[in-house]
């Protein structure tokens, strides 16, 4: 009989990196929940904006070093800025409008799809597999379950156009997350070290997303409660979990990495319950499990 085993120890610390930044970002529905009148719009911007400048200050010195190379790669960098500035926006939108729980697995369970669609296409190396597929197939019906169980009143209340603007955002944030992470792996592909890249597209989407803040800045420093909301998920999911992402993804690819993202949705789901106070039906807590299945899978493989 074979043996489950961790592949190596630079995979082991790379998969617990992202799973610990996935345990972030699950807080964030949750912490914007509690700051009902900031637009999405002015969270998703000001979060991202603060956490990719910061990004940016971490990786300096990085920056400097790989700024030849960077420069090199202007088209790359360009397509992962963008697609950062779109993310948040896009992510936060679809929350309000289709709920915390749909707009959350909309937004993370299509990534790994649109990730892998952009590997065939660009990459030379096709890190698809039958056990990446298995993972995916298992952790989509996990989150169909966990997002149909939904029983939030509040959301009951969001009518049909709302949820369908809302679902159709989850798929822009969706593509968004996918070509960022692309883009941050290609350049790190390419030697330019993580610190850069990820810096690099943080700071650069930072920028892009200064009107944005400007524009929709209203309420989101009115009260305390909204301020240390838009300051946690700044600091804590944005820079310290991508810190991690980026960490992450030295070592595997983008398609594995966006793949144990489907970590967030069950996060999410249990700070709801916890925190929130919503609740939770037997098919949705069988969805965390089937979720759970396709990440044990992710990090385990049988040793020959």
């Amino acid at each position: 009989m074979s043996q489950l085993s961790i592949t190596n120890k630079s995979e082991t610390y790379a998969v617990s990196a992202i799973l610990f930044a996935s345990l972030l970002w699950g807080t964030t529905g949750t912490a914007a929940s509690f700051a009902p009148t900031v637009s999405p719009l002015a969270i998703g911007a000001f979060s991202m904006g603060v956490g990719g400048l910061m990004l940016a200050i971490l990786g300096a010195k990085n920056l400097r070093n790989d700024a030849k190379q960077l420069l090199k790669e202007g088209k790359l960098l360009c397509i992962g800025a963008i697609a950062l500035a779109i993310y948040p926006l896009a992510f936060y939108s679809s929350m309000r409008l289709s709920g915390v729980a749909i707009g959350t697995v909309i937004s993370i369970a299509s990534a790994p799809f649109f990730v892998a669609l952009i590997e065939c296409l660009f990459c030379k190396q096709n890190n698809i597999d039958r056990r990446w597929v298995l993972s995916l197939f298992i952790g989509s019906v996990g989150i169909v379950l966990l997002a149909s169980s939904e029983t939030n009143l509040a959301q009951q209340t969001l009518d049909d156009a709302s949820k369908v603007i809302g679902i159709l955002l989850g798929f822009v944030a969706g593509l968004a997350y996918a070509l960022y992470s692309w883009a941050a792996k290609a350049l790190i592909n390419r030697g330019i070290s993580s610190k850069s890249a990820m810096g690099s597209i943080f700071g650069i989407g930072a920028v892009l997303l200064v009107p944005i803040l400007i524009l929709n800045r209203n309420d989101l420093f009115a009260t305390t409660i909204n301020t240390l909301v838009v300051v946690y998920i700044a600091v804590i999911p944005m820079f310290v979990g991508y810190v991690c992402f980026g960490y992450g993804l030295n070592t595997i690819h983008a398609s594995k990495a966006t793949l144990l993202t489907l970590f967030e949705p069950a996060v999410a789901a249990v700070f709801a319950v916890v925190v929130v106070g919503e609740s939770i039906s037997v098919l949705g807590w069988a969805g965390i499990v089937l979720i759970m299945l396709c990440l044990l899978l992710q990090s385990y493989k049988p040793k020959s």
